[in-house]
């Protein structure tokens, strides 16, 4: 995204922030998307007269996540590289991540091929709460507890949060494109 080469620097790291703050960003991206997906299955448990509208948004929210997610994880190699001069295969906030994106495509992948709208909404409900409950218990090797809020800098926080809020909605566009896609279908 071009609005990162406005991104303020930092002392430590210079302008390679820069694809720091975009890495963030889209991580969050990709599990806020997972986690609304998840929402969205539990509201076709829970509103059965709208099981359909709900469903069909948990199936474009759990794709929209792996969007950000699959993209994510290479970047996140790229950050590693750049700040770390090299990648830490054994990095928990690499490794399961990278086990959350190869179950993610799987799952997708078996939800297209049943395209069974139930199924869609309890897997994706069950993939979200197990990514954020996953991400949650993570140690941190290499990787900051927060690099970002931990930095004392509120032009740093102020400049994440405008690129988060963008790339937040990138997201919505993703879905509502996605979604409307597969009514037409």
């Amino acid at each position: 995204m071009a609005i990162t080469a406005m991104a303020p620097l930092e002392k430590t790291l210079g302008a390679r922030v820069r694809l720091v703050y975009l890495h963030g960003a889209w991580v969050w991206t990709g599990k806020v998307a997972f986690g609304l997906a998840g929402l969205a299955g539990l509201g076709t448990w829970l509103f059965a007269k709208r099981r359909l509208f709900w469903a069909g948004w948990s199936l474009a929210l759990g794709r929209t996540g792996l969007i950000f997610w699959l993209t994510y994880l290479p970047l996140s190699l790229v950050v590693q590289q750049l700040n770390w001069g090299g990648i830490y295969w054994d990095e928990p906030r690499w490794r399961i991540p990278l086990a959350f994106g190869v179950a993610g495509v799987l799952l997708q992948a078996a939800l297209t091929l049943f395209n069974r709208p139930q199924w869609t909404a309890m897997a994706n409900l069950v993939f979200g709460v197990a990514l954020w409950v996953g991400l949650g218990r993570l140690q941190n090797v290499l990787h900051p507890d927060s690099p970002i809020f931990g930095s004392g800098s509120q032009r740093i926080e102020a400049f994440f949060l405008a690129l988060l809020f963008l790339t937040m909605l990138l997201m919505i566009q993703v879905a509502l494109w996605l979604n409307s896609r597969a009514r037409h279908v």
